[in-house]
């Protein structure tokens, strides 16, 4: 049964008592309150991409899914949509960037994973550094509560002030505290084009320093980490040329260079004439930490093929074996010693340990 499972390889699905797959709010009360006269225990489950068990089936409880609940209006004039749980990352950015806009957050599943589950998880994504994560654009909320009854909390407003922000308190809850069934999203024009910048370096203690450097001095719109592990993972499936590299930065800023695609090699190397603004910055801060090569890219097509591969990192880790996956926020200065412990934590309990993460918010 496809409803037990989700993504999490370590999370034991149970029998539930029964699916149910609402198509409204109504139908969500009606299926909350015949579960609370029997005190039937309710797993909500979205898409079922999640990585931790969050929707996994539960012996004897209903899975509630909001699968068929997918509707998506965008208001342009108002910046917004109004959502309905089951709808898919993807199929919201799709939506608004029909309208000429754009819903920055982007889980690595963005194109399968649903908007509840983001609510529920508080989902961020590889720009959450520069433009922030789920909550950051939640206006409102419609949520079921656990007797039935249906409340609305904030609204359509950019502002609102009076009295507690308890749609915050929601998002992230993981469905603990209720159920979504209707969210109001901000919505807002599309980022400038982006310039990728890309660096290797032969240890991850190094790019962990690279990372601190970077965040000291500017917010670039991404900055994603990959240790040894995890790209020897990816380039195991789509092969580019990176074997034998001890880590790998990923970069995207807002501000792109004007001569195209540039790279220079060497951690002594600082000749980035090419790149300009915050380009250059990330490329001396890179070079500055101790990288092995450094390549600049204004390319558009190329960029999204480099964040593609960072999206595949944890499918491709997942084709080694059973994975344990945690994740861990650590404070932006503190990377580097993240990154090194792991490592010799991987080396002294002969483990493969994959370092994959946001490392702009000091997320792994």
């Amino acid at each position: 049964m496809p409803y037990r499972f989700d993504r999490a390889a370590t999370a034991e699905p149970g029998r539930p008592l029964a699916v149910v797959r609402p198509s409204s709010t109504a139908e969500v009360q009606a299926t909350v309150r015949i579960a609370a006269a029997h005190r039937v225990p309710i797993v909500t489950r979205g898409a079922g991409t999640g990585l931790s068990g969050g929707s996994t089936a539960v012996d004897g409880a209903i899975t509630l899914s909001t699968d068929r609940m997918r509707a998506v209006r965008v208001d342009p004039a108002a910046q917004l949509a109004v959502v309905q749980p089951g709808a898919l990352n993807a199929e919201v950015k799709a939506a608004a960037a029909q309208e000429g806009l754009w819903y920055p957050p982007d889980p690595s599943s963005f194109e399968i994973c649903s908007i509840g589950g983001n609510l529920a998880t508080n989902a961020g994504g590889l720009c959450c550094v520069r433009y922030g994560v789920t909550t950051d654009y939640v206006l409102g909320l419609e949520v079921v509560l656990a007797d039935g009854r249906a409340v609305r909390l904030g609204g359509r407003t950019v502002k609102d002030v009076a009295g507690y922000d308890l749609k915050r308190l929601f998002v992230g809850s993981e469905g603990t505290l209720g159920i979504v069934t209707e969210a109001t999203l901000r919505l807002r024009p599309p980022p400038p084009p982006v310039t990728t910048v890309v660096a290797t370096f032969s240890d991850v203690t190094d790019a962990g320093r690279a990372v601190s450097a970077v965040m000291s001095s500017m917010r670039p719109a991404a900055l994603e980490l990959m240790d040894a592990a995890a790209v020897a993972a990816v380039e195991r499936v789509r092969p580019m040329g990176l074997a034998g590299v001890g880590a790998l930065l990923l970069a995207q800023c807002d501000t792109p260079s004007p001569g195209g695609a540039a790279s220079s090699g060497g951690a002594a190397s600082s000749g980035h004439a090419e790149a300009s603004g915050d380009a250059a910055e990330l490329a001396r801060c890179f070079g500055d930490a101790g990288a092995n090569e450094v390549a600049v890219s204004t390319d558009a097509d190329e960029g999204e093929m480099l964040m593609g591969a960072r999206r595949m990192a944890i499918p491709c880790v997942e084709r080694l074996g059973t994975v344990m996956i945690e994740d861990v926020g650590v404070p932006i200065p503190a990377i580097p010693d993240l990154v090194a412990a792991v490592a010799a934590i991987s080396e002294r309990t002969r483990t493969a340990i994959p370092v994959i993460g946001h490392a702009g918010d000091g997320n792994f």
